[in-house]
């Protein structure tokens, strides 16, 4: 399950990041101490032919420039097979690849590779071969569970600093929610080593007892981290390649809402609970999410699924003490969960059925998708999302309120997408002008705008005797104002001046 407290998440999402080979590596692994955690056993050396590097050229899309096609760049990665020409790899691996490709070990033949299935949200992807059948004689590596606090792991894979396969050792030294840096939103369980995961390594197996407990996929950046690393453990891998066995992969679901720990005895007593510690707040409910018609805010969670809630937040799954979103994070589209709740002090049993929260997509990294725009003498009105916001550095307070609570705030109702007039390219038509960018476009010639393609329609509508083109900026007291003939006449040359061969993409129908 995501939460909404998006603001909070960014600041994670910071520290964290991914470990392809475009990022910097962590520190070297500090000494070994005298309690020496149990050793790993070696892996069989049949499995390594199974384990192998993934070299991608990759095309970033500009979203200063989205006219342009984008910033070409390489890297590479390490992928496992998991079934018959499946090779399993973290989607930042091959997230915007316009080529792939795949390296056996001992083999200096290159093989040419395609995605299969991607998904951003929990960072993994299955590519396959073009040609099979070099990779019929491999083994799949088989996977095991969540491996123990301070049990010793190791790191498969193809870091940087040589072309031969590297192994590292650790120790498991945390099992939590994490967030998962690919996205930026998305939070799912993941598992803390020690071990060296270095730029290359993403997608690499972890292997403990010569079976696979997780994935490499990122490490910490903070100043005070020492080798400091994370790898998605089984649960979630399972659950990716049970979701794509049907062909297609239908995402996470979510029951979007927002909880808050209830440990003050007076709030307890006020909200009519016993004094057991079970029990979470309901924070905000997103009207549009699977939980819109059966929570409220102000509702307490005792149980899900059965299983109690305690007042933090967290559920005991199988033996350990995990956040109660993982009983959602095991099930798929249509699936139901019960929530045993206390409203207005009587207790209630509800059913969920769970399906995606599309609005929380424009709070994550976009991949594979081609910048969307239009440009009108000059004036370029882009959708807000994440990509976006980094890209042309926005500091705007209205738009970063908005931003920041779009969903939290039910913003995404009255504008399913937030238009912004991102940039303005210098021409004596739009002079003096500038003070107008990173503005939330209102109105244009008297339309509300809604989406960007209500841009595209409404700079043909004329507003009043149509000599001009008005366009009204969310909380700004002046319109910016141009002259439809004078605006009209100076966009060829503008698109012309800027290489700009398209005028506007709204997407693909």
């Amino acid at each position: 399950m995501k939460k909404s407290l998006v603001p909070a998440l960014a600041l994670l999402a910071a520290l964290l990041r991914p470990v392809s080979s475009q990022t910097a590596a962590l520190p070297p692994p500090p000494p070994a101490t005298e309690q020496a955690a149990p050793l790993a056993s070696a892996v069989k050396p049949e499995f390594w032919k199974s384990i192998v590097r993934i070299e991608a050229s990759f095309l970033f899309p500009d979203y200063r420039t989205p006219w342009l096609s984008g910033r070409p760049s390489s890297g590479s990665g390490t992928g496992w097979l998991v079934g018959k020409n499946q090779f399993i790899t973290n989607a930042h691996v091959v997230s915007n690849s316009t080529k792939l490709v795949i390296r056996l070990m001992d083999d200096p033949q290159p093989y040419e590779a395609r995605v299969k299935f991607i998904a951003h949200d929990c960072d993994l992807a299955i590519i396959e071969a073009e040609n099979p059948k070099p990779f019929e004689n491999l083994q799949p590596l088989v996977l095991d569970g969540i491996p123990q606090l301070n049990t010793e792991v190791i790191a498969v894979g193809y870091p940087i600093g040589g072309e031969r396969v590297s192994v590292t050792r650790g120790v498991v030294s945390r099992i939590d929610f994490q967030s998962y840096s690919h996205s930026g939103i998305d939070q799912h369980l993941a598992i803390q080593v020690d071990a060296a995961i270095n730029p290359g390594n993403s997608g690499g197996p972890v292997l403990q007892n010569g079976k696979v407990v997780g994935i490499a996929f990122q490490g910490y950046s903070g100043a005070v981290a020492q080798n400091v690393g994370y790898i998605i453990p089984v649960p979630v891998i399972q659950r990716f390649l049970e979701d794509i066995k049907d062909g297609q992969y239908d995402h996470y679901m979510d029951i979007a809402v927002g909880d808050f720990p209830i440990e003050n005895p007076a709030q307890r007593k006020a909200l009519s609970m016993e004094d057991n510690g079970i029990g979470v707040f309901v924070s905000n409910v997103e009207s549009a999410g699977a939980a819109g018609a059966a929570l409220k805010t102000g509702d307490v969670i005792l149980s899900i699924d059965g299983q109690d809630v305690y007042n933090n937040g967290y559920i005991k799954y199988h033996g350990e003490m995990v956040n109660m979103n993982e009983v959602v994070e095991r099930k798929f589209v249509g699936d139901k969960v019960k929530l045993d709740i206390l409203r207005d002090g009587k207790k209630e049993t509800i059913e969920i059925t769970l399906k995606r929260f599309l609005p929380y997509l424009t709070m994550g990294e976009q991949y594979n998708q081609r910048p969307r725009y239009v440009l009108y003498a000059g004036l370029l009105f882009q959708p807000m999302n994440r990509n976006l916001m980094e890209a042309h550095s926005i500091r705007d307070p209205l738009v970063n309120y908005v931003f920041d609570n779009y969903l939290s705030k039910d913003l995404y109702k009255e504008r399913p997408e937030v238009v912004l007039l991102t940039a303005i390219l210098p021409d004596e038509v739009n002079s003096y002008l500038q003070g107008f960018q990173h503005s939330i476009v209102d109105e244009v010639n008297g339309v509300k705008i809604k989406t960007l393609k209500d841009v595209a329609e409404a700079l043909k509508q004329k507003e009043g005797d149509g000599k001009f083109v008005v366009i009204k900026l969310l909380e700004k007291n002046r319109p910016l104002v141009l002259k439809r003939e004078l605006a009209d006449a100076a966009h060829p040359h503008i698109m012309q001046t800027y290489q700009v061969k398209e005028d506007a993409y709204l997407g693909d129908d």
